[in-house]
């Protein structure tokens, strides 16, 4: 969590924003956004997709 929050904060400190990898549980989500990073990849929000597939999911949102 400590390197979280550092990688968070120099973020925040230079105006960027942060994607969390391997979110996979609310849990963890829930203590990221606590700490400011409002932006995750992980099982819980899809699964790993091909290329094609990942695509006609972002062409429908």
């Amino acid at each position: 969590m400590a390197i979280a929050r550092m990688v968070i904060a120099l973020a925040d400190s230079m105006a960027l924003a942060v994607i969390a990898e391997g979110v996979e549980n609310e849990a963890q989500r829930d203590l990221l956004a606590g700490r400011g990073c409002h932006n995750y990849q992980g099982y819980p929000f899809s699964r790993a997709l091909p290329a094609q597939e990942f695509e006609a999911v972002m062409a429908r949102v």
